[in-house]
């Protein structure tokens, strides 16, 4: 369901993941054989205009009885990261993106060229009711690091608040860290030297699902045949040009929002599970 005014619906990208028969490195190399025939996403867009990014940005999907796994390969003719404390502000840098649906909350995961990661759980407040399943131990808003939160780089007084969202705030798990999650960054080039360009760099993670259980949102874990789920895929870059950093950051997504709001779960690729070995395509 698209719950999201800003993307028409057949501008969502679909992309089926392939299983894998082998775990894989989490090294980010994305090496195997199993990589190299997984499919990799278009060139990564605008996340408003849809008109393709500066730099080119992909990623593919994978999947075993353990993990799920996501890999990028990212041009970037300056490396640059500095963020080494976990869940710091990584989007004031460079960095790519992450986000699970589970339908009633979803999740935010973000890392820079320093293996340096932040990641949020979202609950929707009209979810988190008395009695619900978020009404545990685990989501106490009175013990955890939580904040209300409306959605992306709101100005307008009508919506400053509560965002332009439908559903409108969300509870912002700050302190909520994915079980067992693992990654991994490879760099093709010297980091912070803009002496000399650089190719760019590779990221893998791994979420395993016994981690998933706030998102399966009632999908077997890990997923069946034909199994859907929703989830963005996505980079922001620092650009300085001519002595002056460029606000808002460029985002360059693998699905359009129409919108400056990576938070639009509505807009999110369909992401297709399949059995099928990726080593037999």
């Amino acid at each position: 369901m698209n719950d999201s005014p800003t993307c028409p619906e057949e501008s969502i990208v679909h992309y089926t993941c392939y299983r894998t028969r082998e775990p894989l490195a989490i090294d980010g190399l994305l090496s195997e054989a199993a990589w190299h025939k997984a499919p990799k996403s278009a060139r990564f867009v605008d996340t408003v205009t849809g008109t393709p990014g500066l730099f080119d940005t992909r990623m593919a999907a994978l999947w075993d009885d353990q993990n799920f796994y996501v890999g990028f390969w990212i041009e970037e003719p300056f490396l640059e990261a500095h963020h080494t404390q976990r869940d710091a502000i990584i989007f004031q840098e460079n960095d790519v993106e992450i986000f699970i649906d589970g339908g009633d909350c979803y999740y935010e995961f973000e890392i820079n060229a320093l293996n340096t990661i932040y990641e949020i759980l979202f609950i929707w407040r009209d979810a988190f009711t008395p009695g619900s399943r978020f009404d545990v131990p685990e989501f106490d808003l009175k013990t955890r690091r939580v904040f209300s939160f409306g959605g992306d780089y709101d100005r307008q007084a009508a919506t400053f608040w509560e965002g332009t969202h439908p559903r409108k705030t969300r509870w912002a798990f700050l302190d909520w860290d994915f079980p067992g999650i693992r990654s991994a960054v490879s760099l093709q080039g010297t980091l912070n030297d803009s002496s000399d360009l650089d190719k760019g760099w590779q990221v893998i993670v791994a979420f395993p699902w016994q981690g998933m259980q706030w998102l399966a949102n009632g999908r077997s874990l890990p997923p069946q045949d034909g199994d859907t789920w929703r989830m963005f895929f996505g980079r922001f870059e620092k650009l300085v040009m001519s002595g002056l950093e460029v606000q808002p950051h460029p985002a360059w997504v693998m699905s359009p929002h129409g919108v400056y709001d990576t938070h639009q779960p509505g807009c999110f690729p369909y992401i297709h599970f399949s059995t099928q070995a990726v080593e037999d395509l």
